[in-house]
């Protein structure tokens, strides 16, 4: 019974040495009397006992390795606090078990200086407006360099980038004086806007009242010019009615006796609100007047 037993698990671990089942998500590196043989894909294969043996296995999923916080200096003489993850996936299992010792520890640190010696080609600012071109320009770095160890860097992001204390105090201070910039020149503008509007105003106004005065005297020339108008041609109407009264006959002494009338009614204004007596000179004159103007009316009775 003894010796069933120790035959029996002498054929279980021949079986076991014999026998080989790789998983799905990974490679097995196999070597022969201790050389490389060849790299096993996923699923069942037959190995030599004794003189195949698995050397490595390697995980062909994505792996995710977090890259350390480190101090950087950027273009600017800033020093900043950096960290990140590289995203990587191993693509020749050969190159990864014999290219390099640790791929993982090698792409870490390569990960770290490609990090420093980018970040000191940006400024501050620029380090964070433009974090996807470093990415970029990290991963392209880390991949050329990393192509001898069979694995490929598929994306870097950078998760945390922290000036110093005296740094953010700094940047606080300027983006405090940047706000109260951003609000004076916006006062400023407004005010600017205000005179604008209000001496667009006052210019309107000015226009507006210039052009009232100037339609106003139009109006009053117009008024006075047809005021004008009428009376002359009241006057060259009344003038002619005139000069044909007196073609006609007893027109001329119909206006002589119309002036004495006038002549005698403007005497008689005189003589009652002066203050001296006026006595005419010519006493004769009056009574020759008096006679002339009783034969002017017999003549107009007549006519």
């Amino acid at each position: 019974m003894l010796l069933f037993t120790i035959i029996f698990l002498f054929i279980l671990f021949l079986l076991y040495k014999l026998m080989l089942v790789v998983p799905m998500r990974e490679v097995a590196v196999i070597e022969r009397l201790g050389k490389f043989r060849t790299v096993l894909e996923p699923g069942f294969h037959f190995l030599i006992p004794f003189f195949d043996r698995v050397a490595y296995r390697h995980d062909t999923r994505e792996q995710v390795l977090d890259v350390p916080s480190q101090s950087c200096i950027s273009k600017d003489n800033t020093q900043l606090e950096v960290d990140g993850l590289v995203y990587l996936k191993v693509m020749d299992g050969k190159l990864a078990s014999y290219g390099i010792e640790d791929y993982q520890l090698a792409a870490v640190n390569l990960a770290q200086t490609t990090m420093r010696s980018e970040i000191g080609k940006l400024t501050l600012s620029e380090t964070f407006s433009e974090r996807d071109r470093l990415n970029e320009s990290i991963v392209r770095e880390i991949d050329k360099a990393s192509e001898p160890w069979g694995i490929k860097v598929l994306r870097y992001e950078i998760r945390n980038i922290t000036p110093s204390h005296h740094v953010i105090h700094t940047l606080e201070k300027q983006m405090e004086a940047e706000r109260r910039k951003r609000a004076e020149i916006t006062l400023a503008s407004a005010e600017k806007a205000a005179m604008i509007n209000l001496s667009e105003g006052e210019r309107q106004e000015a226009i507006n009242l210039s052009e009232g005065e100037k339609q106003k005297r139009i109006n009053e020339a117009k008024g006075t010019a047809a005021e004008i108008a009428i009376i002359a041609k009241a006057k060259a109407e009344g003038m002619a009615m005139v000069s044909g009264a007196l073609a006609v006959n007893g027109g001329t002494e119909a206006m002589n006796m119309q002036l004495k009338e006038q002549f005698i009614k403007q005497i008689g204004e005189v003589l009652k609100h002066a203050e001296v007596s006026v006595v005419p000179a010519e006493l004769a004159k009056l009574e020759g007047f008096f006679e002339g103007m009783d034969k002017v009316s017999h003549t107009l009775n007549k006519a």
